[in-house]
């Protein structure tokens, strides 16, 4: 499948999850969405050899018409903030989420095929501190082809 154009949403949903839900819901003639500040909350409990009550199962929203992308998180102070679903209609594209090349809770990175040219795509969430930034700023990494960055930036006009 070779593509020309993506048609693109990006919204930051103030960690509510009826917001994502209504979202992937109604906006199936998108290709990509690109979530800022979404809300991590326990689904159920596992089974736990070390827990009788049983491990909680964190999870965000999902949806079968899209396939989501976000960083693993290695304890819940991490969850991510970002996540990027692809429609299932560019599942061949075999889009990879690149967690080596950028290690920030508030960075997504994708990368993909078209065309055989690998393409990037970018979401990024900023926080009043502006993390996100300052290791962008800071990390020292060439990528070609970045296709799209967006995101939250939080960066307001002092005036």
């Amino acid at each position: 499948m070779i593509v020309n154009k993506f048609r693109i949403f990006s919204q930051n949903v103030c960690k509510n999850s009826l917001i994502l839900n209504t979202i992937l819901e109604t906006q199936n003639h998108f290709d990509i969405i690109l979530i800022q500040e979404l809300l991590w909350s326990e689904i159920r409990k596992i089974p736990s050899s070390s827990n009788c009550d049983g491990e909680p199962l964190v999870g965000t929203c999902h949806h079968p018409n899209w396939i989501s992308y976000a960083r693993s998180s290695p304890n819940s102070d991490e969850y991510p903030r970002v996540i990027i679903f692809i429609n299932i209609r560019f599942s061949s594209l075999q889009f990879l989420l690149c967690e080596d090349i950028f290690d920030h809770r508030d960075i997504c990175l994708i990368s993909f095929f078209n065309n055989c040219v690998c393409y990037y795509i970018l979401n990024v969430y900023s926080d009043s501190s502006h993390s996100a930034l300052k290791y962008l700023k800071d990390t020292e990494v060439n990528i070609n082809n970045v296709l799209l960055m967006m995101g939250n930036f939080n960066i307001r006009d002092s005036l």
